[in-house]
């Protein structure tokens, strides 16, 4: 049976989508792996988001807690507010209360990854906090480590990311991923899926 890789992301200006799709390649190129993007709801009223200059949503299905179940591998992204995951998407983990009742999620390798303002915005902070949820709910942290490589040491421009997981600067939010964010995010999709296949043949 195939293992089935799910990314779920919020992202309200589409620097964390991006960085979602980068991921589905790059773990939909390891053979034996089915991948499906869903997106977190949205908390905030239409005309909020409107005032905001957020554009439309991807057309990624909206998640529910209980779809979480039926992965093998969870792979969450978010953006960052004030040093810590969007309230969005705290909100959707909240509602996980009765999978974490039944510990349906232990065992399960979960992955971060995330967008940030400025460099000192969160880029480490943003998933070591966010990994408390996964603790509580028994599954396996699978950070990238140093496993991107030279990449990892990228000092001649600017690049998201940390040994936790992929990720981007958004600055301003006119910044997208680069090129070298984007094959980052690729490698961890990569990555995760193949620790997430060998998780799951020897069960």
């Amino acid at each position: 049976m195939a293992t089935k890789i799910y990314i779920v992301y919020y992202s309200m200006y589409g620097h964390v989508a991006k960085l979602a799709e980068e991921i589905k390649k790059g773990s939909s190129s390891v053979e034996g792996v089915e991948v499906k993007l869903w997106q977190v709801p949205e908390t905030l009223p239409e005309e909020v988001l409107v005032k905001m200059g957020a554009p439309p949503k991807s057309d990624a299905p909206i998640i529910t807690p209980n779809d979480l179940a039926e992965a093998d591998g969870i792979l969450f992204g978010f953006p960052t507010r004030f040093g810590m995951m969007a309230a969005q998407f705290k909100a959707f983990l909240d509602a996980t209360g009765g999978l974490w009742r039944t510990q349906a999620l232990a065992g399960k390798p979960a992955g971060l990854f995330f967008s940030t303002g400025s460099q000192g915005g969160g880029q480490e902070t943003t998933p070591l906090t966010a990994i408390t949820q996964l603790a509580h709910h028994g599954m396996i942290f699978v950070p990238i480590g140093y496993t991107f490589g030279a990449g990892m040491f990228e000092m001649e421009n600017v690049k998201g990311g940390s040994p936790y997981g992929a990720g981007t600067f958004a600055g301003d939010g006119s910044r997208f991923p680069s090129e070298l964010e984007l094959e980052q995010a690729f490698h961890q999709g990569k990555y995760f899926a193949s620790i997430a296949k060998k998780l799951k043949s020897s069960s």
